[in-house]
């Protein structure tokens, strides 16, 4: 099944740039740009990469943001992940992105979107994958901040596919930025958004009601509530589970106790992602890996998984068509 796993073409769905900043990359943009860290060496860093719940991990993922400081930087970041993703037989992604974590430290548009389009059009024509960017409004800050980002991209939208909302979910419903979605939708974008990681099912139909998202970032939470299973698996809304970040995040107890294979059964439109790779411990081969050792999903499982993530991806129905062809 590993050979199987590793072979395939696969598409990821749920993946920010700014998790997949390796400690050694760390270190080494943060001497660069001199940028001071409370690490000495690699195994400090490391060692820091164990969270008790979803807002340590934040904690470290916007110290480790602040490395990030050039073109140069935001294209090695995204180039890396590319590199890794192609390794992976990954052949299309929909890249989450922060803006707001770099606007607050002076680092504008102007700086980190030349740096990723320049490493997308690199992957491209290097591996042939893929790469659509969704910017993600930070829900912990205001809604009048995420309505200036969105203006602030303004001159790049023909470079974002979409836009999502992530980091801290407690405290902070979908319905915050209802107003900033709306203007996304005029905009023509394609709406996303976390919903049900560590917050409940009033979450995930928040984000559905009131955004008017068309795909769920996590949604595992979406397992106590009956009636929005069945909504969900009826509307076939994607579910981009991450099954290692679950984990490390002790939103489960272990991978035994992860729901994906039974919202599967019941007919949820899941799929599996890697979320913030460098910090929870494997990229979409580890997760999908890590599922299997636990749940040994059959051969089925793992190719309507597969095809699951392709048709809830943004690609164009003939792309669409060509990959799903090739894995069944």
């Amino acid at each position: 099944m590993r050979s199987l796993i590793e072979r395939l073409p696969k598409v990821e769905l749920h993946l920010h740039i700014e998790g997949t900043l390796e400690p050694s990359l760390m270190l080494e943009l943060a001497e660069r740009n001199q940028v001071p860290l409370p690490y000495k060496n690699l195994a400090e860093v490391k060692a820091a990469y164990q969270f008790e719940d979803l807002q340590s991990f934040l904690d470290l993922y916007y110290l480790g943001a602040s490395v990030l400081v050039t073109e140069a930087d935001f294209y090695e970041l995204m180039m890396q992940y590319l590199t890794k993703a192609s390794q992976d037989h990954i052949v299309h992604c929909e890249v989450m992105f922060d803006p707001q974590t770099h606007l607050a430290r002076g680092i504008g548009f102007e700086i980190f979107m030349p740096g990723f389009q320049r490493a997308i059009a690199d992957a491209e024509q290097k591996f042939g994958i893929s790469t659509y960017l969704i910017m993600c409004f930070l829900r912990d800050l205001p809604e009048a901040e995420a309505i200036d980002t969105l203006l602030l991209a303004a001159p790049f939208k023909d470079q974002i596919t979409a836009i999502g909302l992530d980091s801290a979910e407690m405290g902070h419903p979908p319905s915050k930025f209802q107003r900033a979605f709306a203007e996304a939708a005029r905009e023509g974008y394609q709406l996303v958004a976390h919903a049900g990681e560590e917050g409940g099912p009033e979450m995930i139909k928040d984000a559905l009601d009131t955004l008017k998202v068309v795909r769920i970032d996590h949604g595992v939470q979406c397992i106590q509530d009956s009636d929005l299973r069945l909504r969900l698996a009826q509307a076939r809304v994607p579910l981009t589970v991450c099954p290692l970040s679950n984990i490390k995040l002790c939103v489960f107890a272990d991978m035994a106790a992860h729901p994906l294979l039974s919202l599967l059964s019941q007919g949820l439109n899941v799929t599996v992602n890697s979320d913030d790779p460098a910090y929870f411990g494997g990229y979409l081969v580890d997760n999908f890996w890590a599922v299997y050792q636990a749940h040994h999903f059959t051969e089925e499982q793992f190719r309507q998984l597969l095809d699951n993530a392709i048709k809830s991806s943004f690609l164009p129905d003939a792309r669409k068509k060509q990959l799903i062809d090739q894995i069944w």
